[in-house]
This record gives C-alpha cells, structure tokens and sequence, in this order.
C-alpha cells in the first residue's frame, strides 16, 4: 500500500513539474491537484480488490476489474480536468468521447490478456488432472515466456520425470522378478525332490549344496538391493577420511588374485610416481573396487588381464580398472550403471546385477563421477574423486 501510494505521488509530482515548465504554476497545480487524489484511490481501491480477488473470481473476472478500475481513474482525471480548467463544451464533448473509447478499449484488452492466462492455467490444471488420473504422455502445450509459461514447462518437465522414474520402477521389478524366479524354481524343484523321498542320500546331499548355493544367491542379491536403497536414500553415513589409493589398491587386488587365478586372469596394479590421496570412506571405496574388479575378471577370457591404475589428475585422482575382454558398445555404456542391465539380456554371469549401479551409487554420494572411458581394447571403467589435503605430521 505504501510503495503503491508512493509510486502514484511520484507519478503525480513528475507530471505537474511538466505542466508547469509547459503552461505555468497555475497549470502544474491543477495537474497535481486532479491526479493525486485519483491516483491515490485507484492504489488503494486496487490494494482492497488484491486482498480479497478470491471473492473476484478467476484470472478473466480479475483482469476484467483491473480494466474497469483504470478506466473509471481515466474518466474521473478527465472531469477534474473539464471542470477545473474551463475548457469549451465542444472540447468537453470529445474528451469524454476519447475517454469512454479508452476505457471501453481498456476493459477489452485486459480482458483479452485474462482469458489468454486462463487459458493457459486451463491447460496446466488439466495436464495435473491427467497424471492424477494415471496418465504419463500429456503435456501442457503451453507455449511462450513469462511466469505461467515457467511454470508450465516445469509441470511439463515433473511429467517427463515422474514418467521416466515410474518406467525404471517397472523395469527395476521386472528385472528383480527375473532375477529371482530362476533361483526359487530352482529351490523349489529341488526341495520337492528331497521332500518326496524320489532321490538317494547321496543326490539329496548334492541337492542341497546346489539349494545352499541358490540361497547364498538370493542372499547376495537381497543384500545388495538393501544397499543401494540406503545408499540412495542418504541414509548410510560416511566416515570421510584421507585414504591412500596404492594401499587400498594393492589390498583389494590381493584380496582379489584367487578368484583372478581361478579364471586364469591376471590382475595387476600400476601406481602413479606420487602416492595419490582421495578424500572418502575406505570401506565403501574398496566396495567400488571389488565390484569392479568382479566385473573385469568375470568378462575377461582365460588368458587375459586385469590392470588397475590410480593417478592425480588435475584437482582429483582417478582409478581406472581395465581389462582385454569383449568390451561395451558405446551405446551401452551409460546403460550399464542401471539395475541388472546386460549388455547380452541372454547371458547370466553370475552377478546380481547391481554391482555398478552400487558403485555409481557410492561414488556419485562421495561427489565423484564413474564412466566408461574409451580403450583400444576392452573395457575401461574410471572413478573420478575429490582429492584429500595431506595431513601434516
């Protein structure tokens, strides 16, 4: 009210000193007198209506108002002017006439602009009326700049979101479906077997070895879904530390090298010159690297290598995990950090499925990135993280 009020004495107070260098004092007064006071009631018969527009009705009624509001300040400024400065009937008569033009005018352009915005918040609401009712490919349609066009674009953008969420939601259950029914049959079928008796001892100790095998499986898979539901949640928390790349390198390599043998892979470790420092949990870090070095033996040929590097590059360190096998399409390589994609559907390697979207998980909470970068052969996956400030003994 008082920046409005403010503003219509300024406006005022311009237009009289015009007046005045144009016609005179006597001029500028008469300006000032006639525009004040109805600039004045205009902000304050505006400032009621806004506080109580929703007793107006919708965007077209309100506009429709704010018209008839300037329209009644042009005729009420155009008396004053009439019957202060004397002006003829003749210039009287056609004032008033230019004057109801405008207001007439004036009422229909804001009008217009209502039902333009109405039109637009139409179309908006009934975008959200078809989300709420289930549907995911409508879009608002509206076009153009300013608030409501913003705020279309935004309902429009949260339906493409809430569309793409609810697709990997039905993938994710359809994989995890997958993943499980192969394992239960199996256990099923088998403690039938058992249960009726159709087996000899020596087959139903065979049968659960390959149930207990199944059930570790489902464990495995149980226990990694649980993770990267907490990891995504934000509800794991991190003991963030200085952690020396070469130690946690060449452990988790160690820790790695019977499985590496048992495929006949060979894992090495290749250390920059400096010892590189990231700044991280050392649990989960050496989670990302188990899951990455699982991943590159278990799709490296008998034969074939393994090799881990961990460098300072620029204001970060980066590990790299390469090995000499078949490789990722590059249209596959961002991919493969979604739940239980595989770059072959038809092939199971033993996995669950999680490893790398669990590792993404982790790096992504420790501000880091994780790709797949170009490699003349095989696969290259890298981890890009934070680089710790050395602590001073």
């Amino acid at each position: 009210m008082i920046r409005g009020g403010a503003i219509a004495a300024g406006a005022a107070a311009v237009l009289s000193l015009i007046a005045w260098a144009a016609y005179g004092g006597h001029a500028g007064w008469l300006t000032l007198v006639s525009l004040l006071p109805a600039g004045l009631l205009v902000v304050a018969a505006g400032q009621v209506l806004a506080a109580r527009r929703d007793r107006i009705g919708g965007l077209r009624r309100q506009a429709a108002v704010v018209g008839v509001l300037a329209a009644v300040q042009a005729i009420a400024i155009t008396v004053l002017f009439v019957d202060l400065m004397f002006v003829s009937a003749h210039d009287a008569f056609f004032a008033a006439i230019v004057v109801a033009d405008t207001a007439v005018l004036a009422i229909v352009v804001a009008w217009a602009f209502g039902r333009r915005a109405m039109a637009d918040v139409d179309a908006t609401r009934m975008t959200l009326d078809a989300v709420a009712d289930g549907r995911r490919d409508v879009r608002t349609g509206v076009t153009g700049r300013g608030e409501l066009a913003e705020l279309a674009e935004d309902v429009d953008g949260m339906v493409a979101r809430l569309d793409a969420e609810e697709r990997a939601r039905r993938s994710l259950v359809a994989a995890i479906s997958h993943d499980l029914r192969t394992p239960i049959t199996s256990l099923q079928l088998l403690a039938d077997a058992v249960h009726d008796g159709v087996v000899d001892e020596a087959t139903a100790r065979e049968y659960a070895e390959r149930m207990g095998t199944h059930v570790r499986a489902l464990g495995a898979l149980i226990d990694d879904l649980f993770e990267l539901s907490r990891i995504e949640s934000g509800e794991l928390r991190w003991s963030m530390q200085q952690v020396a790349l070469s130690e946690l390198v060449e452990d988790t390599v160690d820790a790695m090298r019977p499985q590496a043998e048992a495929a006949d892979v060979t894992v090495t470790a290749v250390m920059g010159a400096d010892d590189p420092l990231a700044l991280g949990d050392p649990a989960r870090l050496q989670r990302v690297l188990f899951n990455l070095l699982q991943n590159a033996i278990r799709h490296t040929p008998p034969d074939g290598t393994v090799t881990v590097r961990a460098t300072t590059v620029g204001d970060g360190v980066e590990i790299e995990v390469a090995d000499d096998g078949a490789g990722i399409p590059d249209d596959q390589r961002e991919l493969v950090f979604a739940p239980f994609h595989r770059v072959d559907p038809s092939r199971s390697d033993g996995g669950t499925g999680l490893g790398l979207a669990i590792s993404r998980a982790i790096v992504e909470a420790h501000g880091g990135r994780i790709w797949i970068a170009d490699a003349p052969v095989g696969t290259a996956v890298r981890v890009r993280l934070r680089t710790a400030v050395p602590t001073r003994g």
